[in-house]
């Protein structure tokens, strides 16, 4: 799909929406390293389709962090909260994914699933609004 078509925006919210579904489900099963696995790909589905929407896109995970921090968080399109919990959920997926022995707090998870909703419905309001596209 080409990056800054309507279909592939509209792809990438709504795989942001059914990943943020197998988080919860993963976490009715205490599946902690798995579930901040999905929260991080649901962001980062929700964030490509941003910065879609304007035509920027990176094929390294960094690279879209280093965009989303260039055109969003730091000319102050979203808050640095939300700048910082992306990254923090992206080192978190990181050593869940790569580290031997890690197990998350649910409370952790269930605040970091909650953060990463309201995430991906501001993108998916940013979407209907500026770029048309129906999710």
């Amino acid at each position: 799909m080409t990056p800054h078509r309507p279909d592939y925006l509209r792809h990438r919210i709504q795989r942001a929406f059914e990943t943020l579904n197998e988080a919860e489900l993963l976490l009715s099963g205490m599946f902690t390293v798995g579930v901040v696995n999905r929260i991080y790909y649901a962001c980062f589905y929700a964030v490509s389709a941003l910065l879609a929407s304007e035509g920027h896109s990176s094929s390294k995970h960094s690279g879209v962090m280093s965009l989303f921090d260039q055109h969003w968080v730091k000319p102050g399109r979203v808050t640095r909260e939300i700048g910082a919990f992306y990254h923090l959920i992206f080192e978190r997926r990181h050593k869940g994914d790569y580290e031997d022995g890690i197990f998350f707090d649910r409370k952790d998870v269930e605040g970091w699933l909650a953060e990463a909703r309201s995430l991906v419905e501001f993108v998916a309001d940013w979407l209907r609004a500026n770029a048309g596209t129906e999710v």
